[in-house]
């Protein structure tokens, strides 16, 4: 029984050590994205960081080059999407004057996203993996553009149905594009 309490003190002060310092222990993934709540949502930059590997042990700047490449693989796929659509609406355009409208809105995020903000996403990406910070930093204009012009070009009359299918995608680019954009001001 005198062997017993030694042992019992000793794991008992394991996992007090272990759960007190362990609660305290800094995650990186939440402080990045506490750090960029103000503009993002925190439990969605956390949910998308964790689902890349290696996010646990990485640092806020490779975080940023994280957000990067989700956002720039959020909109190639945006942009896949919209020229599909385009192509449905082709197709229907001869027979409904409506989707005629609905083909050049969809047309139009296609290029958004595959000649602005996807390039240019993958260009800061690479800038900021250089730590070059200006160069990354000027391409910040570019980068968000395709959701938000997505959703206006598809505003007009007669694009209901393609807003309301393109919609859960814009508004994925613009989180994450806005989550890269945030760290990027916070690592440089």
């Amino acid at each position: 029984m005198s062997m017993a309490r030694p042992h019992l003190a000793i794991l008992a002060a394991l996992l007090c050590f272990l759960s007190c310092n362990g609660g305290a222990a800094s995650d990186a993934v939440s402080d990045s994205c506490d750090a960029i709540r103000d503009f993002v949502d925190a439990a969605f930059c956390a949910s998308r960081l964790r689902s890349v590997p290696g996010a646990a042990a990485a640092d806020r700047h490779g975080h940023l080059l994280m957000a990067a490449d989700l956002a720039a693989a959020s909109g190639a796929s945006a942009r896949d999407a919209a020229a599909a659509m385009a192509r449905e609406a082709e197709a229907a355009a001869a027979e409904v004057p409506a989707a005629a409208a609905s083909r050049d809105a969809l047309e139009a995020c296609g290029m958004l996203y595959g000649s602005a903000s996807v390039p240019a996403l993958r260009l800061m990406r690479g800038y900021a993996a250089a730590r070059s910070w200006g160069a990354a930093r000027a391409l910040l204009p570019l980068t968000g553009q395709a959701g938000i012009g997505c959703d206006a070009a598809l505003a007009g009359a007669g694009t209901e149905a393609a807003a309301g299918r393109m919609a859960g995608a814009n508004r994925e680019f613009d989180q994450l594009s806005t989550m890269a954009t945030a760290l990027l001001n916070k690592v440089s």
